[in-house]
């Protein structure tokens, strides 16, 4: 890993860097975003879930309250846990702003309640991510969804997505008027295995966030 505030964090398993469980709340990382002199479209907790059951109310609002006072910059803010976010976004404590983008993770048909959960919650721009795709979706229901990603398995034991799944889901993005992002085949090397999908690249964003810079991790 590399960095200091990632000590203690992972351990080394066959040979890679696994998850200990445990998690570091980077307080220094939210000054940053008051220092950027330029716009910035950020990542939120790019390492980690901001709505993990072990991060504190507390600190999330602090979190929210760095991206609402900085308004010039577009956080996006991924969870495999909607629900934790939905029912702190509904608390008086939440507000929603328009340079913030809330999402969740969906990597099979298996977990497709997560987008209820999103869909439920007013005043954002909403985005799923499918990525590591591992199975299927089948029809699902990208009504009021604004954004889809998409993005096979990477590493030494990823495992294969079928190009059936990823057109399925960029079918729905037409139906729903979603945008559709490809972002990789993904595989024991992504870079070779690219991103193209029909001859060419998919790099759409949400109609209102067109013009903004490259991805920055905040945390």
């Amino acid at each position: 890993m590399g960095s200091p505030k990632y000590v203690g964090l992972t351990r080394k398993s066959g040979g890679r860097a696994v998850w200990t469980g445990k998690i570091t709340l980077d307080v220094k990382a939210l000054s940053a975003p008051y220092k950027w002199r330029k716009p910035r479209k950020v990542f939120v907790n790019s390492m980690s879930d901001l709505f993990h059951p072990s991060v504190p109310d507390e600190f999330i609002a602090r979190v929210w309250g760095v991206m609402l006072e900085t308004p010039q910059h577009t956080y996006q803010v991924l969870t495999k846990r909607p629900d934790r976010m939905r029912a702190l976004l509904s608390t008086p404590a939440f507000c929603s702003g328009p340079n913030i983008w809330i999402g969740t993770s969906v990597e099979d048909s298996e977990v497709l309640d997560r987008i209820e959960e999103l869909r439920a919650i007013p005043g954002f721009i909403r985005f799923i991510s499918f990525e590591p795709l591992i199975g299927p979706i089948g029809a699902v229901d990208l009504t009021d969804i604004d954004w889809a990603i998409v993005g096979g398995e990477s590493g030494p034991r990823s495992r294969p997505m079928d190009p059936e799944w990823v057109h399925d889901i960029e079918d729905r993005c037409r139906a729903h008027g979603a945008a559709f992002f490809f972002k990789q085949w993904g595989g024991r090397n992504k870079k070779a295995a690219g991103r193209l999908l029909n001859g060419q690249t998919y790099d759409e964003m949400p109609a209102l966030h067109i013009s903004l810079p490259a991805l920055q991790p905040l945390v």
